[in-house]
This record gives structure tokens, sequence and C-alpha cells, in this order.
């Protein structure tokens, strides 16, 4: 078949192996069919010929895949998922662009096994990226052969120009009258561009001389139709029948049954970040908000509502397909967030507000936005330009509607279009104006966030995402400050300039107090400040029980400033450095030069007598980084993160146990891996370090576990076997343990570390410990609970690992302290109903 325009195209397979459907495909650009529509193959043989007749568009620079030109067509070839990274080792091109190829000529070989085990999948999609030329696509299924029938692709394109009228071979409906009390909005509209993209035919929303592109949620609301209007859908292809149908039956029933009639007294919820609310702060019963407890302390100050400006972006690129991968990756990333945003609102019964981040979605799948952004890229621009050129279009035209709901959406798009452009270019770095006395209140806090902020002028901080072991709390805690994360998103409405108390003890935000309560809260901070000064005063002092028994008392950090405060307060070393800080709000991974670099700063800034305990990177599904792109995951916390993501991803993971190899040569460094559950995985990190180690020439370092995972817990004496040290993550541990979202502010008061059954798994592991005589520390969030640290000492904990400014009033709690008293309340409190209870018998014994 000689290249050509025309109503059909048929593609065959570059090779043989099982037919995988795109939303089987471990990777969400792919599965959610951002680079294109088409299909999957997981490969049975190591060469890729021509699936048809063709001209060669683009061999990538990474030898992994090629572009081909066939029917007015562009036809992606991609061997494997995020083979990017491999840099072309294993793959050999046999052509190149500009090539003219017959179907059945060789295009490329690959070797599926270095594949196999060093990317993360050797399934390969098959795609058609240009969709707008296609009206229907039928993949073949089962096992192929290579150069079977795979794709039998319908084209002649389906963007239709406003006022060219459409072919005849459309079908057409009967008006249909929009019952819906606010017309096709932002909710509505997204349920019908959902409906229209179940049907492979090209489907129109007409009104008057107007139309609109039936699967796009932009196009859908800039039609600007109301209660009342009468529209008409046009559909061409194979299902049109079955598409004007199941419209028909979306506008006439399903958004009634979906959303009903609008409540008269509700306003709608804006959600641009470049404006303030204007409307009256929501409250309780109570009068507050409430949240998680992230970092203890009261604070009274204004309400400054933290916003970003679009970011500042590089106009052009050099490689398309690269720009095109960038942004498939944050739109990945985007996605993730808003469901986690959804998924919490519906548990909290908030349907208006979970149906209000499922059309932040719908807009992420906007078809009209994402092919301008794709226009763009293959323009030569780069894709974080693409993207906001492409968004901001589209927001303007909303903008522009004389339906004053239909532009108020426009802020909704902005909003969502904001959040992928941070995503690609990370944060604006330019400082934030913040008044004196500010409580920050923001959806999230970044690095850079803090980073540009005035510390001086900020009292706290409320974030209505995050939990107590968030960002925002390890910052918070590491300033000193009050802070309270997933509070109600209702705090995004209050006004700037409101006065409020916020309460980090309690995890609340109170508006508009009165003069005696500020009184009483000054008093509170007054008392609060002269004992710091006492404990910072004798903070050099070893933490010593008054029976003799001494604990290590040692810091968590994220960065070198936070490590030079170490010794003024009295810090013993470092328990934790957290290195996801070096990876994080940036495009692309730190190199082995950066991050043995920042870990050396840090080291010498300790000296040479404090511990280092340097953790690899815990990330994963639920902390996702643009530049690693990962399958969407049902239940995050439960997938693959920490060493599981690390082992997965050998290369990265090798430069960085090389890179803190490298820094132990100038301080006492030692390394702890996260979330190790099996004995399998232990092993397997502890084998990398000494293939490195060997590799590098380097003396041997202490090497531990962190142990987050029950298994790990009940298993200890086994890991101590080989294993120098231990680490309890009390966040994690608690949360798996009682089987409770540590984020979710329902569960909030439920979720105590000193739960007996968390006790009874720290036991455990001191026991199992003690075997093989390592030490065992804390580093979660229970080391600093200064109610906990009896309870601690008593089960025979060596080390507390805590944020940088409680340094001091830990070490003195110890000090208070008899370790017989200790491990009497310990034994009480292995026997005890709840942590209430544990909480209760230490305040009794050890006031």
């Amino acid at each position: 078949m000689t290249p050509r325009d025309g109503p059909s195209a048929t593609i065959f397979a570059p090779f043989s192996g099982i037919v995988v459907p795109l939303d089987d495909v471990p990777d969400p650009a792919f599965a959610q069919r951002l680079a294109g529509d088409g299909i999957a193959i997981d490969p049975l043989d190591q060469r890729v010929v021509a699936p048809c007749d063709g001209r060669v568009l683009q061999v990538h620079r990474a030898g992994h895949a090629l572009t081909l030109s066939a029917f007015g067509l562009e036809i992606l070839i991609h061997v494997g998922l995020d083979t990017v990274k491999l840099k072309g080792k294993g793959f050999t091109a046999r052509v190149k662009a500009g090539d003219d190829v017959r179907k059945g000529d060789e295009l490329m070989t690959f070797d599926a096994d270095y594949i196999a085990t060093n990317a993360v999948s050797l399934i390969s999609p098959v795609l058609v990226t240009n969709m707008d030329r296609v009206t229907s696509l039928r993949p073949r299924a089962g096992k192929v052969r290579a150069g079977d029938l795979l794709l039998e692709i319908g084209t002649g394109g389906h963007t239709t120009p406003q006022g060219v009228e459409l072919q005849r071979d459309a079908l057409r409906s009967g008006p249909i009258v929009i019952t819906h009390e606010s017309g096709l909005h932002a909710r509505p509209a997204a349920v019908v561009a959902a409906a229209a993209r179940q049907f492979t035919s090209d489907v129109r929303l007409v009104k008057g001389d107007r139309e609109a592109n039936a699967r796009s949620l932009v196009s859908i609301m800039a039609l600007e139709v109301g209660r009342g209007d009468s529209v008409t859908i046009v559909a061409r292809g194979d299902d049109a029948q079955q598409a004007i149908a199941g419209i028909t039956r979306t506008l006439s029933a399903d958004l009634a049954a979906a959303h009903g009639a609008a409540p008269a007294t509700r306003r709608p919820v804006e959600r641009s970040p470049a404006a303030p609310r204007v409307a009256a702060p929501p409250t309780r019963d109570d009068g507050a908000l409430r949240g998680v407890p992230a970092s203890a302390g009261v604070a009274v100050g204004q309400v400054f509502q933290l916003r970003h400006d679009d970011a500042v972006v590089e106009e052009r690129a050099a490689d398309a397909n690269h720009e095109r991968r960038e942004l498939e990756a944050a739109i990945a990333s985007a996605h993730l967030q808003l469901e986690a945003m959804r998924s919490r609102m519906a548990t909290e019964a908030d349907a208006d507000r979970a149906a209000i981040f499922a059309a932040h979605q719908e807009l992420l799948e906007d078809p009209e936005v994402l092919d301008a952004a794709a226009e763009h890229i293959r323009a030569g621009a780069s894709a974080a330009f693409a993207w906001r050129e492409a968004y901001t279009g589209q927001s303007d035209r909303l903008a522009g509607l004389a339906n004053p709901l239909l532009a108020g959406r426009a802020a909704d798009l902005r909003d969502v279009g904001r959040r992928v452009l941070h995503l690609l270019v990370g944060r604006d770095d330019a400082p934030h104006d913040v008044p004196a006395d500010s409580i920050i209140v923001a959806e999230d806090l970044a690095p850079s966030d803090a980073a540009s902020l005035d510390r001086t002028r900020v009292r706290g901080f409320c974030t209505t995402m995050g939990s107590a072991t968030s960002h925002v709390a390890i910052l918070a805690r590491g300033l000193g400050i009050p802070a309270v994360a997933g509070i109600d998103p209702r705090v995004l409405d209050i006004p700037n300039g409101t006065r409020v108390i916020l309460d980090g003890d309690a995890g609340t935000l109170q508006m508009g107090p009165t003069a005696a309560e500020e009184g009483e809260i000054g008093k509170r901070q007054a008392v609060a400040a002269r004992q710091r000064t006492a404990e910072l005063a004798v903070a050099g002092e070893a933490a010593v029980t008054r029976d003799g028994h001494r604990i290590e008392v040692v810091a968590n950090i994220g960065d070198e400033k936070e490590a030079r405060q170490v010794p003024d307060v009295g810090g013993e070393g470092v328990g934790l450095l957290r290195t996801e800080f070096l990876f994080m709000e940036r495009r692309t991974a730190p190199d082995e030069d950066e991050q043995t670099r920042a870990y050396e700063a840090i080291a010498r800034a300790l000296g040479p007598d404090r511990i280092l305990v340097i953790r690899t990177l815990d990330v994963g599904g639920d902390k996702p980084l643009p530049y690693m792109p990962m399958g969407a995951e049902a239940n995050p916390f439960l997938g693959e993160r920490g060493v599981r993501l690390s082992l997965n991803r050998p290369e990265p993971f090798r430069a960085q146990i090389r890179a803190i190899l490298r820094a132990s040569k100038v301080g006492k460094v030692a390394m702890m891996f996260p979330m190790i559950s099996t004995l399998a995985e232990w092993r397997a990190a502890r084998q990398l370090v000494e293939q490195e180690r060997a590799a590098l020439g380097i003396p041997r370092i202490q090497v531990g576990i962190m142990v987050e995972t029950s298994s790990a817990a009940l298993m200890a004496d086994r890991f101590a076997e080989d294993a120098d040290f231990f680490s309890i993550g009390t966040n994690d541990l608690t949360q798996y343990t009682l089987a409770m979202d540590r984020t979710n502010p329902r569960l909030a008061s439920q979720v105590d570390a000193l739960h007996p059954a968390v006790l009874r798994l720290i036991e455990s592991t001191v026991t199992g410990a003690r075997k093989h005589k390592r030490w065992v520390g804390v580093c979660g969030a229970l080391a600093g609970d200064l109610q906990a640290v009896p309870v601690l000492v008593g089960l025979g904990i060596d080390e507390l690992s805590v944020s940088v400014p409680i340094v001091p009033a830990v070490k003195a709690r110890v000090r208070s302290l008899l370790l017989s008293e200790c491990r009497e309340t310990a034994r009480q409190a292995l026997d005890a109903a709840d942590g209430a209870e544990v909480r209760a018998l230490v305040a009794k014994r050890h006031t």
C-alpha cells in the first residue's frame, strides 16, 4: 500500500509478541493516551520492522523510539517503557530521519535481555500521535507475528473548522433542551466530554451556528450553553449512532442524576490562585477549622494566602520528543495530585468539592488544550512554553464569554495549567511580599516556597494538603513555629488580613479572636519562651537520666543550613538526612557529583565526631517526581515507594550509593534504606552497596534500615544478623499498624504512635537488635514527642532523632527521668488499651 491520505489505513505489527491494551500499560503517559492512541506489544523478538510503507520522520537520539509518516499519520514505535534513560544502550538504529521504507524493512534491533533488566518494562507502545486525523481505531488482540495485522485506522480528521459544513456521512440528533440548572458549565461539561471519549467517532455539539468538540471540556464550555438552550449532536464514524444515543442520554438524564439543580444559596467555588477570596469565611460550630497538628505551638497573626503567578519559561527547545515526554510526565503527576485531593474530598463526604477536582482532571485531558500544546512542541517550543501558551489561550477564550459562570471557569483552567507548569519548571522563585505576623495559608508549600519567604515575618503555616510528616510540618518544626496540615479546604476562602489563632497543638485555625483570647495566647507564648531559653543554656550537656543512663539525641535535617545549626543546639549528630530534598522541585535528577558535594558539605558542617545517617531516596506514588514517571496506583502507600522504587531504578540508586560512599571520606557517615519490608529487599540493597564500595575502594561504613513496617519489626532478629543498626520511622509504622491514613484529618486523633500495638512492634525491634548487639534509634515524629520520651527510654531505645529546634527540650526531658521508672512505665504502656491511656499513664507518672 502506497502512503497517501485516505479514508482508512492498515498498520501491521512491527515485531512479534502479545498485544497489550494501552489501558494495561504501566505508564500513565501511555495508559492515559497523552502521547496518542493505539496499542502496545510485549515483544517476543528483538527486531523492529516497518509496519507499513512510509518515511522516517525521526529517530530518537536515545535510539529507543522512532516515528514514521504514512497515510497522513504520525506513527510512533516506542520500545520499552522509560527506556530513554538507557541513553541508547541496547538499541541499534538501522534507519535515519528522511529514509523511505517499505513494509517489513528493518528499522531497529534491540537487546531484549538488557532492556528487561534495566528498564521499567519491555512493553512497547505503537501509537498514532496526531489523533486529530483519526475517526476510528480498531486494534488487534491476542498474539501477533511481525507483519500481522495490528491496527485498522479510519482517517480523515475530526477538526471541522467553525462554520464549515460537516461531511455528508455525518449523523445528526434532534434538538435537545438542556435542563441542568447552570447549563453546561464545568462539571456537567466534564461529564459530557467523558461520555464522548468512550466512542471512536468524531462528535460535535452544535448550538445555532456554533459548534464544539464534544471531547473537549474547554470547547463545550466555550459554546456557552445555558439552561433552556437547545443543542444538536453531530457524529461521524463507525459508532456514530451509538455515540449520539449515549451522549443524548447523558444530556437528557445523566446530568440531572449526577448533579441535579445547583442550590441557589451556594456560590460558585473559585479556584484562581491569582486572586484572594472575598466570601465570608467558613466556620464550624466551635468557630474553628480543623486539620492535623503538624508542629507544636500557638500563634496569632493575619492570614496571607500564598499564590503563584505563571513561571518564567524558556521558549525554544531542540528535541521535540524529549519535550513531549516532559509534558506527559508532568500531566501524569498532576493527575496523581488531583486524584489524591478528589479522593480525600469524597472520603469526607464533600461531593461538591470532589466533583471540582474531578472536573480539573478532565481539563488535563482536554483534547483542544493537548492538541494546541502538541502543535507548539512540533513547531520547536519547549514543553513548558507550549503548555503555557495552550492553557492560557483557552482560559482567555473562556474568560471572554458573556456567561459569568462559564467565564469563571477560566480560573479553573489557569489553576490546572499552573499545576502542570510548576511541575515542568518548578515554582516561581521570586520572593513573596509577606506582611509582618503572617499565618501562611496555601494548598501546599514546596521547598522553594519556603526559601522565598521572609521567615522573620511568618508566625505559622496552614495547608490543605500534607500531614504531620509532610514538608510543611518538617519546615515548621525546623523553624520552631506552629503548623496545621490537611486543614479544611475552605481555609482558602478566608480573605487576606483576617485575624486568626493558629493552634499547632490542637490542629485548628480560629478566626476573629477576642482581645482576651489573644491575651491568653501571649501568656502561653511567654512561658514557652522562658523555658526554651533555659533549655538552650545547658543544651551542650549530655542527655543522661538521673540514674546515669545516657541517650544520644541527634537531629533530623534536610540540608546544609540545618546541619550548621545542629552543634549550636547540642545535637550529637544527624540521625536522618532526608535526601529527597535534593531531588524535588527540579526537572532532572541530581547527578552523582552534585549529590557527593551536598553530602560532603553537610558532613563537614557537623564535624568529624558527629554521626551523619543518610537515608536513600524515599519517594513513590505518594510523592512522585516529574522526571521519574510511575504508573497510577490504587494505593500508593502500599505500592512502589522507598527502597522498592530504588531497586527498580538501579542506575539512579547506584549513583546515590556511590555519592554517599564518597562523602564518607570527610565525615562519620552511615547509610540507611527506607521502607524495607523483606529480607530480599534488604539483601539486594546491601549487595549494591558492597559492589559499589569495592569498586570505589572505600572502607566499610555502617549500613542499616528504617523500621517502618510490621514485617521489619517482627523479623528484626533476622535483619540484625547483618544490618548495623535500626532507625524506627514511627510515622509510617503507625499508619501501617493501625491501617489508618495519617493524612486523613478525620482520623488524626486516632493515629497515635503511642498506641500499644505500635509500642509492641518497637519492643520487638529492640529485642531483635539486642540479640546481635545492634543499636536502635527512633527518627519519626514520636521521638520529639515529650510525652513519648519516657516510654521510648523504657523500651530500650538508644537514640532519639528530632527536629533541630527541639533538641534542647528532648535532652532536658531525658535528664528529668529515672531509667527504672521509665521501664515500669513502658511495661504498663504495653498493656494499655490505646494511645490515650498511655498518655494518661505518662502524665501521671512523669509530670
